[in-house]
């Protein structure tokens, strides 16, 4: 069962690195985090988490007092974030006695029938909530979670998986002026993700991929390959927009080729197809699912269009002769 031990006050931040390497020794590629902080410190954080202890040593003696990030999906993890209430309980929870994401994740348990799944690795929060560590199993395609919002657990939980980092233990948190850690209080075995888990958090299958590819309508050469290499690089983006930045992505890309479907030079259902196939890995992570996708598609092309783009052949001369002139 979980343990109610408050996590030790300390001040040191000369722990950090060996929070980094500890994580590393269970698997768990890492990499720096703002200092006190649950935002990563380097771009592309997810392709460079490591487990290279040499690497993590030049990291953390650089920056010393540097939080640890996890990366879940490298690391093959899908974490429980239940967090404590720091504000109104909704009515309906308050009247069960629900007061934290724990007592919420024992009633779906209960409501599944199954066990509350306590027996796996957990780590204390600073401010009263904790991480359940589980191993996701293999072949599954789980989504991250925001509380009730979409298709999520429910109140005060999240999901951590691909696409996600968790904060390591033996990271550090201030509150109320003082630094608090990430700390251990079941230092046990990863369990495998419980089944009524792994169906929850599933992500429906997207819809199947059309037969045919819209055609381009018919234009010149010098359109036709303008448009297609503007197709290649929205698609780009697309596909390796990070989290947090993928709708904002999906909108620019599409706006941007609505400009050219403006002038006539691609149909709207060529660049919903193109932009939908490039986007589909993401479906499902953070609560990103097809109904958000499709959307942001359709406005991005409206707003585009209304700006058609403008090619010209050459530059213009800025300053041509005038008739006349000697």
């Amino acid at each position: 069962m979980t343990t109610t031990t408050a996590p030790t006050l300390i001040t040191a931040t000369n722990g950090l690195l060996a929070a980094a390497l500890g994580a590393a020794e269970r698997g768990w590629p890492v990499f720096p985090l703002a200092p006190r902080s649950k935002r990563p410190a380097i771009p592309d954080w997810q392709q460079r988490a490591t487990c290279d202890p040499d690497r993590i040593r030049r990291w953390w003696r650089r920056h010393p007092r540097h939080n640890v990030g996890i990366a879940c999906g490298p690391a093959g993890l899908l974490v429980l974030d239940l967090d404590a209430a720091h504000g109104p309980i909704p009515i309906p929870l308050a009247r069960q006695g629900n007061t934290h994401g724990r007592d919420v994740l024992k009633v779906l348990a209960q409501q599944a029938g199954e066990p509350d799944p306590v027996d796996t690795f957990t780590v204390a929060t600073p401010r009263g909530g904790e991480h359940r560590y589980f191993a996701r199993p293999p072949g599954s395609r789980l989504r991250s979670t925001v509380g009730a919002r979409g298709r999520g657990l429910g109140w005060q939980i999240d999901t951590r998986g691909p696409g996600a980092l968790i904060t390591a233990p033996g990271s550090l948190a201030v509150v109320r002026g003082v630094p608090v850690p990430y700390a251990i209080t079941w230092d046990l075995p990863i369990a495998v993700l419980p089944g009524w888990l792994v169906t929850a958090l599933t992500p429906p299958p997207p819809p199947p991929r059309p037969a045919a590819v819209p055609p381009y309508p018919p234009t010149g050469r010098r359109i036709t390959a303008y448009v297609q290499a503007a197709v290649a690089a929205e698609c780009r983006n697309v596909a390796t927009a990070e989290e947090g930045h993928r709708r904002i992505t999906v909108y620019a890309a599409a706006a941007a080729l609505g400009e050219l479907h403006g002038n006539g030079w691609i149909s709207a259902a060529a660049i919903t197809h193109y932009l939908t196939d490039a986007a589909r890995h993401h479906l499902g992570v953070a609560d990103f699912d097809w109904h958000e996708l499709t959307t942001t598609i359709r406005d991005g092309v409206a707003a585009g269009r209304e700006h058609p783009r403008i090619l010209t052949d050459r530059p213009v001369s800025r300053h041509r002769p005038q008739l006349g002139a000697h």
